[in-house]
Parts: C-alpha cells; sequence; structure tokens
C-alpha cells in the first residue's frame, strides 16, 4: 500500500481502527476469564467509535486538505500494523493493553512526524486534527483501561 494523499491516509487510520475492532472482538469470542473479554468488548467498541469520528472528520474536512498531497508517500514498514484475532484471545490483560497502546502511539507518532512538516498548507490542520484525536481518544483509552484493571 502506498499513501500519497490526506484522505489516503484518513482512510488508512479508519481502516486501521476498524481492522483493530474485528480483533478485540474475534478475541473476545473466545474468551472464557470476564475481565480479558470484557476489556477486549470494551477496546472494540471503541476503536468502532474513532472509526465513525474519523467518517465524521473526513465528511466535514476541506476537500483540498484531503486531496493535498504528503511532502512523501508513505508505505511498507511505516504503514504495516499486525493484527490479530487469535492472538488477543490467548493473551493477558496486561499484554492486551500494551498491545493497543503501542499501535495507538505508533498511529501517533505516524501523525506528529507528518504534521511537522513543512509545505503541507491546508493539510496541516486536518493532520492536526487527526493528531488530537488520536492522542485524545488514547488518553481517554488509559483511564478506562486503568479503572478496568482496578476492577
Amino acid at each position: 500500500m502506498n499513501i500519497e494523499r490526506c484522505e489516503e491516509l484518513l482512510d488508512w487510520t479508519s481502516h486501521a481502527h476498524t481492522r483493530l475492532s474485528i480483533c478485540m472482538t474475534e478475541g473476545a469470542e473466545d474468551r472464557s476469564d470476564s475481565l480479558a473479554k470484557m476489556l477486549l468488548v470494551y477496546l472494540a467498541q471503541h476503536e468502532q467509535e474513532l472509526t465513525r469520528t474519523i467518517a465524521r472528520i473526513k465528511e466535514h474536512a476541506d476537500p483540498r486538505a484531503l486531496q493535498a498531497r504528503l511532502p512523501e508517500a508513505l508505505e511498507g514498514d511505516v504503514l504495516a500494523l499486525d493484527l490479530d484475532g487469535e492472538a488477543y484471545a490467548q493473551m493477558g490483560v496486561d499484554d492486551i493493553s500494551r498491545e493497543v497502546f503501542a499501535i495507538h502511539n505508533r498511529i501517533i507518532d505516524l501523525y506528529r512526524s507528518l504534521e511537522k512538516r513543512p509545505g503541507l498548507g491546508k493539510a496541516s490542520e486536518l493532520l492536526g486534527e487527526m493528531l488530537q484525536l488520536e492522542e485524545h481518544e488514547t488518553m481517554r483509552l488509559a483511564q478506562q483501561v486503568n479503572r478496568m484493571h482496578e476492577l
């Protein structure tokens, strides 16, 4: 996959959250321990919510920002996310949390690195909005996961 425009980046991000939700749902179906199952169900719902929010952002974004070219195409390892529902079915609660935060942090790092690049024009605002969304939702997710760990 090659990402050259902002719209493609938003589509990739939305797809990543959708895929993560599917993996969490699949993992939850195979769980018998209630805390891990509850965490996976919550995470799946959170990822679905993020996907819907990204769709709304894209719907209301300036078309020029969506069509703006990124300074360089994104490809390969930068975009690779190894997501597997069966793996989540086998992980402990701490491993699930670590894995989800690692994925979210990779997405945040990608947006941070792009937002700092010069010459983005209208795309800079859109990338900044996406960065804020990802950061905010990751913090919110961390708070909820910590509450679940306290149970």
